[in-house]
C-alpha cells in the first residue's frame, strides 16, 4: 500500500508531507483553539509542534489537506502503523484550520482515505485522544465502531488515553 499517494475529491487534495512543508503546516497549526480538545493542547506552540512535525516526517504517511476550490493549506493526516499481515493501517493525527470546520472536509478526506486503504487492506483503525469529543463523534459519522481505550504515546511524547474505532472493508462498502 502506498502511504503517500496522492488524491483528490471535489472537496479535498491531499499530497505527501515534506521536510519543506514546515513553516506552511506551523501558520496552519499555531491557532491553539485547533488543540483544545487534544491531548497534547500545547501542540499550537512552535517546539512542541516541531516534535509533531518530525513524527509525521519519519512516518512515511504523513499528507497535507488543501482545499480543493481554491488549492488553500487547511490541515494534515496521515497513514502510520501498516500491518500487512494483518491487513489493517491506522489513520489518525489530523488537523484542520478553524475556518474549514464543518465544511464536509474531514469526511471528503477520510472517504479518500479509507477507499485508497480498502483497495489493499480489510481493516482501518483510528485512535482518537479520549477527552476529543469532536473527533469521536466524527468517527461515529463515518461509520467505525468503538473498539474500547488504549494508551498511545505520540512520537516523542508522553502516553495518553485514546478511544479506539474500527471499520472494515466491508461495513465501509456497505455504507
Amino acid at each position: 500500500m502506498n502511504l503517500q499517494p496522492v488524491l483528490s475529491n471535489d472537496k479535498v487534495c491531499l499530497r505527501p508531507l515534506g521536510a519543506e512543508d514546515f513553516e506552511r503546516l506551523y501558520a496552519v497549526a499555531c491557532d491553539p483553539r485547533i488543540w483544545e480538545q487534544h491531548p497534547t493542547p500545547t501542540r499550537w506552540q512552535r517546539p512542541v509542534f516541531e516534535n509533531y512535525f518530525a513524527g509525521a516526517v519519519d512516518s512515511g504517511g504523513a499528507l497535507l489537506i488543501h482545499r480543493a476550490a481554491d488549492e488553500q493549506l487547511i490541515g494534515c493526516t496521515r497513514y502510520y502503523a501498516l500491518d500487512l499481515a494483518a491487513s489493517v493501517v491506522k489513520i489518525g493525527y489530523t488537523f484542520f484550520s478553524r475556518d474549514s470546520w464543518g465544511g464536509g472536509y474531514n469526511p471528503a478526506c477520510k472517504q479518500l482515505m479509507l477507499d485508497h486503504a480498502f483497495q489493499t487492506l480489510e481493516r482501518v483503525q483510528f485512535e482518537v485522544g479520549q477527552c476529543n469529543q469532536r473527533s469521536q463523534i466524527a468517527m461515529t459519522r463515518l461509520g467505525a465502531r468503538r473498539l474500547g481505550v488504549s494508551e498511545v504515546a505520540y512520537h516523542g511524547e508522553a502516553s495518553h488515553p485514546n478511544v479506539v474505532f474500527e471499520i472494515t472493508r466491508a461495513e465501509w462498502q456497505r455504507r
